[in-house]
């Protein structure tokens, strides 16, 4: 039997398993963007990186290998994290890598006063922006079971239970 489910509402399982869709989405269309195009690069995201951490953003951009290796990892990174969420499929897996790439995103570029970038942001931030917001939404997903209750997660638990 899935106690799991029992410890939710509907309208609380419906949320989370909408909250965790959304963000897959997001994170999948991005990958499929960049993956299909073929000027893509992170280059000019890494070298408009402010704060503590632009050394190494900098790096990785002026070092043509790592580069490559950064490019493939964000694209694909952002294709496999955003349909495991969607699908509910390894979703713990692909929530702490959701939580680990968007931080890198937070990290290079961060709202904070005085920092100008070479891109305009989409608003008016102060410390919190998109990236924050959906890195905070991802760490709510990590303590809650989502993909058990709803996705591929449910049914490979469902049969290793009938395994045992």
């Amino acid at each position: 039997m899935d106690t799991t489910k029992n410890n939710y509402s509907k309208t609380q399982l419906i949320a989370l398993v909408t909250l965790r869709a959304l963000i897959g989405w997001h994170l999948l269309y991005e990958g499929i963007v960049k993956l299909l195009n073929p000027e893509w690069s992170a280059a000019a995201y890494l070298r408009d990186s402010k704060w503590i951490f632009s050394g190494f953003f900098n790096w990785i951009a002026d070092t043509s290998s790592v580069l490559q290796i950064v490019n493939f990892l964000n694209v694909w990174g952002l294709l496999l994290i955003g349909l495991g969420l969607m699908i509910g499929l390894l979703t713990r897996t692909s929530t702490i890598a959701g939580i680990v790439l968007i931080l890198f995103y937070y990290l290079a570029t961060p709202p904070l006063t005085g920092l100008t970038y070479m891109f305009p942001p989409e608003g008016s931030y102060l410390i919190v922006n998109k990236n924050l917001i959906e890195l905070a939404a991802l760490v709510v997903l990590l303590f809650f079971p989502s993909g058990k209750i709803i996705g591929i997660d449910r049914i490979i638990s469902k049969l290793r239970r009938k395994e045992s």
